[in-house]
């Protein structure tokens, strides 16, 4: 694809790029930018001759990202936040207040780790504001490496180049199924092939590719293929799901810290594939000790966390009031 003649890319290129992305259609992503359809095709269109790469495939209804498409979209997200964080730190300077605290969580840790950092927050007087982004793993790394955040509490694989692991917790992986379900019986570790023929709730690789990759891992260990048929965006979806029947999901120990009814959770007996929550900082980060005092209150409740995963099974929930 040849470059476009007199075409330069620009940010507002990169925002409709991304906006395309996120709906998966030009004509509802013209709608949310206030632009004609046909303006925002020939932007798309000239974006991707001046790049010299087909970024979205085109289909009967709507757009689906290329291979190189999903690569782009990656970067655009780090340009788009780093432009951003370029004001709030020039207006933060000029002010004279305090670099925000830039925390980077994977979603079960919003009710797990999260509560604890902001009680423990205010309890020492820290005056920087909190900013929380809620990212699956590899998007976080990417944000550590580009300076969009200060902290990740993922759960990585092996690649951490050029980052430094702070402190790390088990959190096992667990079986959910619905109350009342054959598999929910017993107390001890579960053999995840006890479920091969069940219909399983989860992420689509498209939305959560690392911990799809990691659970279907799990499942080829145990000697079979999980028949993925229902799809969830968070945790709490797929909890849900299985609450009402619709089939078994692989989840985080830690999971049930998270609300949900008429779900059982059972541990899984050991594996091959380790499940961890890992607190985690760029290898050279400059000292800051805002981030420093932050990395402790996460240390902290990652360590309580643990002593309550530690309790020979998570606790069977009931249906909430509300």
């Amino acid at each position: 694809m040849a470059k476009h003649p007199g075409t330069a890319m620009e940010l507002r290129h990169l925002r409709y790029f991304v906006t395309v992305a996120g709906l998966g259609s030009v004509s509802r992503a013209a709608e949310k930018l206030f632009i004609a359809q046909p303006a925002l095709s020939q932007q798309i269109r000239q974006l991707e001759d001046e790049i010299g790469a087909t970024l979205f495939e085109r289909l009967p209804r709507g757009v689906r990202l290329t291979p190189a498409g999903e690569s782009f979209l990656e970067d655009a997200h780090a340009i788009l936040a780093r432009t951003q964080q370029a004001a709030v730190r020039a207006r933060d300077r000029q002010s004279g207040q305090a670099p925000a605290l830039r925390l980077g969580l994977v979603p079960t840790t919003t009710h797990s780790v999260l509560p604890g950092v902001l009680r423990g927050l205010q309890a020492a007087g820290v005056t920087a504001p909190l900013e929380v982004r809620e990212m699956i793993t590899s998007r976080q790394f990417q944000a550590l490496r580009n300076d969009e955040i200060d902290l990740a509490l993922a759960r990585p694989g092996q690649d951490l180049a050029g980052l430094e692991r702070l402190a790390a917790i088990d959190d096992p992986y667990c079986l959910a199924v619905p109350a009342g379900h054959a598999l929910a019986a017993g107390t001890g570790p579960l053999a995840l092939k006890a479920a091969a023929r069940e219909p399983f709730v989860g992420f689509s690789r498209h939305r959560e590719a690392d911990y799809f990759d990691r659970t279907s891992a799990l499942c080829n260990e145990a000697g079979f293929s999980p028949d993925l048929r229902h799809e969830a965006g968070q945790f709490v979806s797929v909890l849900a799901l299985v609450g009402h029947g619709l089939g078994v999901a692989i989840v985080p120990a830690s999971a049930a810290t998270l609300p949900f009814s008429h779900v059982v959770i059972r541990r899984l007996r050991a594996s091959a594939t380790r499940s961890q929550l890992v607190l985690v900082r760029p290898r050279h980060a400059p000292a800051s000790p805002a981030v420093d005092a932050l990395a402790g209150l996460v240390q902290q409740e990652l360590e309580r966390l643990a002593a309550r995963l530690r309790e020979p099974a998570p606790p069977r929930r009931r249906r909430s009031s509300g």
